[in-house]
Parts: C-alpha cells; sequence; structure tokens
C-alpha cells in the first residue's frame, strides 16, 4: 500500500522539495545527543526574526566542532579521539562524535556561531521577502 502524500493536491505545484524536507525530517530522529534549545530572539517590529539554535557541547573544544550549511541544511559534527594514554578508574564522560542536522526554510541566513561555557550557539536571521507583484500578460493568437 502506497503512502497518501499530502502534497499531492492539484492545487500544490512546486512543493516537491518541501515534501522531500519532512522525510529527511522524520528519519533523522537521531538520539537526542546532543540536547539543544531553538529560540526566537526579542525583535523590534523593523528588525527581521532572528533565531538561536543552542546545542550543549561540554568538552568538545572548538577544534572538534565543525558547523557547515549544505543547500539548506545546517549539518553540526562533534569528533572527539579517544586518548588512549589517559587511564581512567571511572569513565562516565564518552568520548563520542555526533552529527546534529536542520533544516533552514528559504531565505534563512547564518549570521555566525560561538562557543563558550560548553554551549555552541549558533544564529540566523530570515530577512523578510521582498512583496513583488507581477502582472502576466495574457498572449492572444489574434494579436500580432
Amino acid at each position: 500500500m502506497s503512502r497518501q502524500s499530502p502534497f499531492g493536491h492539484p492545487f500544490l505545484l512546486g512543493f516537491d522539495e518541501i515534501e522531500q524536507a519532512l522525510d529527511r525530517v522524520a528519519k533523522a530522529g537521531g538520539d537526542g545527543y546532543p540536547p539543544y534549545n531553538i529560540e526566537r530572539l526579542a525583535r523590534t517590529p523593523n528588525d527581521p526574526e532572528r533565531l538561536r539554535i543552542t546545542l550543549a557541547v561540554a568538552g568538545f573544544t572548538r577544534d572538534q566542532l565543525e558547523v557547515t550549511l549544505e543547500e539548506s541544511q545546517l549539518v553540526v559534527r562533534g569528533r572527539q579521539i579517544d586518548d588512549k594514554s589517559r587511564h581512567f578508574l571511572h569513565r562516565g564522560i564518552a568520548a563520542r562524535q555526533f552529527q546534529r542536522a536542520f533544516l533552514l526554510a528559504e531565505g534563512m541566513e547564518v549570521m555566525g556561531a560561538d562557543l563558550a561555557n560548553g554551549l555552541l550557539s549558533i544564529d540566523l536571521v530570515r530577512p523578510e521577502p521582498d512583496r513583488i507583484v507581477r502582472k502576466i500578460v495574457i498572449a492572444s493568437p489574434d494579436a500580432k
């Protein structure tokens, strides 16, 4: 039995990318590591919408973290190499790798990233799109 797409309606033309994005998000459930927050930053009426993603990355250095933008997907990767020279009597803090991806809406821009006190903050902004109204000329076979 095939799944019925919510974007299969004849009035929804060109929404294939949104359907693919929803499929990607559904498959990338992940294990919940590292934990993160997404907050909407206060703004004044003339400012664009600003968001901040904050990931708890305690134990990672700046060199062990990588933030990339791949098309419309923001990807945060953390890589720690297990130091074999250290001898632990108890190991409760694992050196583990992670990858966390966020799918950004069209027009979202990454303003920058900051690492402080074990928290990686990534600031995003969504500028207001220009409202463009364009008149479409209707061609007629009689007009020359």
